[in-house]
Order: structure tokens, then C-alpha cells, then sequence
């Protein structure tokens, strides 16, 4: 199987080290509902889980949060509300969306 990478911008083979497979994916900044672009990273890098799953390693996928920046805020203030609510809401939405879309969730959901 090759994969793109894109610190060298060139399809490579793709070799574990070992039988588990670490994948950091970008993931949304919550000041809004998901969209379109959401669901189909999200169900990218979910096939991608899946298929290395089946070829028999175990993943661990990281996929993060951006729950501080400028537009957070500024929805905050325009619906009143404290930043920590305006990202739990859409934390919950986007979730929402995914199991929808029968979508496994990371391993882990850190916020960044």
C-alpha cells in the first residue's frame, strides 16, 4: 500500500513499525456544525482505520480538537455564552454526526 506524504509531497510504501499503526488526524475547530469537508476526512481516515485493522494491526488514532481561537470566541460573544459551551455544543454535534455516519471514533480526542 502507499500513502502520501506530505513532508517529501511523494507517494510512499507504507511501512509499520510493528504490528501498531499510530495515525494523528487533524480534526475541526468547534464553533460551528460539521461539514461536508468534516464528513469526508472523517470517513477517509475511518476506511483507512478499518483496512489496517483488517490487514491485522491495531490502531491508535488521534484525532484533536481545536477548542480555543478567534472564531470560538466570537461566537461566544455573539450568542452569549462562555467559550466551554460554544465547544461542548459542537463537540457533541460533530460526535452526533459521525455516529451517524457510522464513524468510529480516535482512540483519543485531546484538545489543542
Amino acid at each position: 500500500m502507499q500513502l502520501y506524504n506530505s513532508l517529501t509531497r511523494k507517494k510512499e510504501d507504507f511501512t509499520p513499525m510493528g504490528d501498531e499503526v499510530k495515525m494523528y488526524v487533524c480534526g475541526v475547530t468547534v464553533y460551528d456544525e460539521s461539514h461536508l469537508g468534516h464528513a469526508l476526512s472523517s470517513i477517509v481516515f475511518d476506511v483507512l482505520d478499518r483496512y489496517l485493522e483488517y490487514r491485522g494491526y491495531k490502531v491508535r488514532k488521534v484525532q484533536n480538537f481545536t477548542d480555543v481561537d478567534d472564531k470560538i470566541i466570537n461566537r461566544a460573544n455573539a450568542d452569549g455564552v462562555s467559550w466551554e459551551q460554544i465547544t461542548e455544543k459542537y463537540i457533541e454535534s460533530f460526535f452526533k454526526s459521525a455516529d451517524g455516519l457510522n464513524v468510529r471514533r480516535a482512540t483519543v480526542h485531546p484538545k489543542a
